[in-house]
């Protein structure tokens, strides 16, 4: 912000947009630079080539001191992550009444990526003492592709200035509102930090609404029942500011929810899945935490898989196919859930979530009479029923498993909750007394004892090139296009925003020019982007200024990479 050239004027604006109207589309190119507004500058960093193109990128710049932001609320990491969201939700409030069609294209759209039901760094709004940056597009207004520039100039010279005014100036903010934004936002922050020294895996307060509006709309269920601890399972925390809270811990190891259908066990889980992030004041779900590296798995017939170690859930394969070094490019509903959990201790999770709908049935369990009739020769699969305690035991990887009838798991669960018409229920001892009544009959498979893995290295199959051009297009929340390929995350349930699929391929383009060659492993090159954006933000990712990322986890990332299917892992 510092060496940003010498801003011209206001009047220089019209002059240009006066000279070139209904001109060709292209001479919008002249307004690119950098101007001088009453109280802030206006740096347009990036003109469209057409009114289809992608619209221009603005920069609104202005000190810190102008904006009478108190110091506090941007005194540390978090406040500022907290800070920039509630700005960038603010800044799109007050822009929504400007942004109008006005011509072809996108013409007159103007835009800033505002987050979803849930706080995360961002890239749209950066505070770089003593500047604040807020990074937007604009929909430049053309008929066909003749500039008009009257309505251009009232988007730049009277709109843009009436957006900020509202949106960046605290005598014109919600005070208090902001307060709790950026206070309750480093409370769920501190209360996730603390979850291991109280030995739990999540927390889910009293009052809080689980349930969601619908399925394409994360908002609460306006009539939902209030979560309530069950007395056994009620946990008390102390935060800095929201002060006593109370809630259903979950401790540390094998957690079973059961419960008849259509009682809220799935919905109990999704939130413990997305409690991975802090949620928005009124979301509902603000204080539900969970370890910040759980991972939700599930089956996903047809994925690639490229030399992952399966062979503590699949071994002696048919025609002695190695299953320490597993490929396939079109991974079946067993084989696919073991590599899930394979990848996901590789890159260092602690708990484990997962839903029987979403799971092989073959892996999850093998019944007595079904080993009675596939002696354990002929069937390669260690269900994972067997291996679940060892996960705990030997890794200290905890699990949260959604079971309607499965009652084999009764055996290895440490606590047992039932949801009832939405509340839980701790029945943990009656469980036991049945597993111990009714038993099973059937053997434990694993061969061997469980062990962690050798670290992968990637060494080749990342490229975001297309003619020659870098090619990073994110497609919502879903589909990331790399370069020539299009990579399929829709299993991964814990992308929740465009920005953080987009960052995503940014960061795998990065890692593959920085550390590729360098890092030992596919986690230490993941951690090495890691602490490049630690120290720098999102714009290190980036060859030029914009505000269109959000920031991923390790996690989605590593999950990203061992979906592409152009990934080449060096052989052992």
């Amino acid at each position: 912000m510092g060496n940003e050239p010498v801003p011209k004027d206001i009047a220089y604006i019209r002059g240009v947009l006066k000279r070139i109207n209904a001109r060709g589309y292209r001479a919008y190119k002249d307004l690119e630079g950098v101007y001088q507004f009453p109280w802030f500058r206006l740096a347009i960093d990036h003109v469209q080539a057409d009114p289809f193109a992608t619209p221009s990128r603005f920069t609104i710049i202005v000190s810190l001191e102008k904006t009478g932001l108190p110091a506090h609320l941007w005194a540390n990491k978090r406040r500022i992550v907290a800070l920039t969201d509630f700005l960038a939700r603010t800044f799109q409030k007050h822009l929504h009444p400007f942004s109008r069609p006005c011509g072809t294209g996108h013409s007159g759209k103007i835009a800033i990526q505002a987050g979803s039901q849930v706080i995360l760094e961002r890239n749209s709004i950066a505070i770089k003492p003593p500047f604040l940056e807020v990074r937007f597009t604009v929909g430049l207004p053309a008929s066909g592709r003749s500039i008009l520039g009257e309505k251009a100039e009232k988007i730049i010279c009277e709109y843009l200035p009436c957006i900020a005014e509202k949106s960046l100036l605290y005598q014109h903010l919600p005070s208090k509102t902001l307060e709790e934004h950026v206070f309750s936002y480093e409370d769920q922050e501190i209360l996730r930090s603390q979850l291991k020294q109280l030995n739990l895996v999540a927390f889910i307060p009293n009052g809080a609404i689980l349930p969601r509006k619908s399925g394409v709309e994360d908002t609460p269920l306006p009539t939902a029942i209030p979560f309530m601890a069950p007395k056994e399972a009620e946990v008390t925390v102390k935060l800095p500011y929201k002060g006593e809270i109370k809630g259903m811990g979950i401790p540390e190891g094998i957690t079973l929810i059961v419960g008849g259908g259509f009682h809220g066990k799935s919905t109990l889980l999704k939130a413990i899945q997305e409690g991975i992030y802090s949620h928005i004041p009124g979301d509902g779900r603000e204080y539900v935490v969970s370890l910040a590296d759980t991972i939700k798995i599930k089956a996903e017939d047809g994925r690639r898989i490229e030399k992952v170690d399966i062979s503590p859930f699949i071994n002696n394969l048919p025609f002695q196919k190695d299953t320490r070094t597993f490929s396939t490019e079109n991974a079946s509903g067993s084989t696919s859930q073991a590599a899930n959990i394979m990848e996901a201790i590789e890159v260092g999770t602690h708990l484990l979530l997962l839903d029987e709908d979403t799971s092989a049935t073959n892996f999850m369990v093998r019944d007595k009479r079904m080993q009675a009739l596939v002696s354990k020769d002929e069937e390669p699969i260690t269900p994972f029923l067997d291996r679940v305690k060892e996960l705990y035991t030997y890794l200290g990887i905890s699990t949260i498993l959604v079971m309607g009838g499965c009652g084999d798991y009764l055996d290895v669960a440490d606590h047992v909750i039932m949801m009832s018409a939405y509340r839980p229920l701790i029945v943990t001892q009656k469980a036991k007394e049945i597993a111990s009544k009714y038993q099973t009959g059937r053997k434990p498979e694993a061969a061997q004892p469980l062990y962690i893995p050798s670290p992968r290295r990637p060494v080749g199959g990342i490229d975001s090139r297309r003619g020659g051009k870098v090619k990073i297009t994110a497609k919502g929340n879903q589909h990331l296009i790399l370069g020539r390929e299009t990579v399929d995350v829709s299993a991964n349930e814990q992308i929740k925003e465009t920005g953080q699929l987009l960052a995503i391929g940014h960061v795998l383009h990065y890692y593959a020019w920085h550390y590729l060659r360098t890092a030992s492993s596919l986690k230490e090159g993941l951690e090495m982007v890691e602490k490049d954006i630690d120290k720098n933000g999102l714009d290190v990712l980036l060859p030029h200024r914009a505000g269109n990322l959000a920031r991923p986890r390790l996690q989605e990332m590593a999950f990203t990479l061992n979906r592409l299917r152009s990934l080449k892992i060096q052989s052992k």
